[in-house]
């Protein structure tokens, strides 16, 4: 079973907390909002909307009927598929489930697939592939009739798919198997002072700056290519 998951949290730190919940499962989608007892700061609700009264009275993750479901498919025949999956993953984690099955992530097979995007977050990918072309089947098949929107898990979950789908005309799932764990050479910086310039051109003329972000980058792939441009 191929299973589209995405949450929203209350920050990005090892603290922070899942409070929110979607899972895709054949053709049955799961939303839920959930209570982790862990404050939601002003910063994460203007992204995703969620605020603490909104959470007043919704189950913690592990008794949610969403994570039941999860529950149900966790073991190693089974492939949950996200983007940035391993962010997930840990905040899954972090409440008390491991998960033991299979991983995809569409962040890192987009970027070894189609390295010439400029940037990769998925409302990027979701129009500069044209995505949403297919939105209306997709939430057709799921009987969904709210709009899309981003920074909401169930509409992120349902555009995860649709990126998965478009990545699987490009390779086959046994390869985005191994993709997601395969370190990404990035050619270009998507970031900084030098966003849009060649990492390796940056790595010869401005090599204290590349020394810099290699030392306090905490992206893998970031400090891998830099390595392999610093290196020659």
């Amino acid at each position: 079973m191929l299973l589209f998951l995405d949450t929203e949290t209350t920050g990005v730190e090892e603290s922070d907390k899942i409070c929110s919940l979607a899972l895709l499962e054949d053709t049955q989608a799961h939303y839920e909002l959930i209570n982790e007892k862990k404050k939601i700061p002003a910063e994460a609700s203007a992204i995703h909307h969620i605020t603490k009264d909104m959470l007043e009275g919704k189950p913690t993750l592990m008794k949610s009927k969403t994570l039941q479901v999860l529950q149900k498919y966790n073991s190693i025949e089974h492939t949950v598929i996200a983007h940035n999956v391993l962010f997930d993953i840990a905040m899954l984690k972090s409440s008390g489930f491991l998960w033991k099955g299979s991983i995809i992530d569409t962040l890192r097979v987009t970027k070894h697939l189609i390295p010439e995007c400029e940037l990769f977050s998925l409302q990027f990918l979701r129009y500069e592939l044209r995505l949403y072309k297919r939105e209306s089947t997709l939430l057709e098949k799921y009987g969904i009739k709210d709009a899309l929107f981003a920074h909401h898990a169930l509409s992120d979950a349902l555009i995860t798919e649709l990126l998965f789908e478009y990545l699987l005309e490009m390779s086959s799932i046994e390869k985005m198997l191994e993709l997601s764990f395969e370190n990404v050479l990035i050619e270009k910086f998507g970031f900084g002072k030098y966003k849009g310039r060649y990492i390796e051109e940056i790595c010869q003329s401005d090599t204290s700056y590349a020394q810099w972000l290699l030392n306090s980058s905490t992206d893998e792939d970031i400090i891998y290519s830099l390595n392999y441009y610093l290196q020659g």
